[in-house]
């Protein structure tokens, strides 16, 4: 799965900490779903797209192999 959550946070001027903590998660739960080594969950990705206020498929697309 990839996500776009990095560039979206960069647009919205977010660190990782920041975000983390609107989502109410750990600031390593964001850098993992970023670099593609945890996949959030529905709870999670939803609570994401609250935040940036956009859908959920913006942010987080399946590979080919998926």
């Amino acid at each position: 799965m990839k996500n776009k959550i990095k560039e979206e946070r960069a647009i919205c001027k977010l660190t990782q900490a920041e975000l983390a903590r609107k989502v109410g998660v750990s600031r390593q739960s964001i850098h993992l779903i970023e670099k593609n080594k945890t996949i959030p969950s529905t709870v999670l990705a939803l609570k994401i797209s609250r935040i940036f206020q956009k859908p959920v498929n913006v942010f987080f697309e399946l590979d080919e192999k998926e």
